[in-house]
């Protein structure tokens, strides 16, 4: 269980870290938003996803 954990808590990070640097880009970027909306709404739904796994496999690690 505590893999488990360890692997969702590195994917949270590494898409936070992901999403820190890839919207400024994407905003400014002409005609980034219109391009990327999708990938930008998949990503932002998926770190709400880890945020709630996170909290969830934490009750079971400690």
């Amino acid at each position: 269980m505590t893999l488990i954990f360890q692997l969702t808590l590195f994917a949270f990070i590494g898409l936070s870290f992901l999403l820190v640097v890839g919207v400024p880009v994407v905003f400014a970027s002409p005609n980034g938003w219109t391009e990327n909306k999708s990938i930008v709404f998949s990503s932002i739904s998926l770190w709400f996803l880890l945020v709630f796994a996170v909290g969830i496999l934490t009750s079971f690690v400690i």
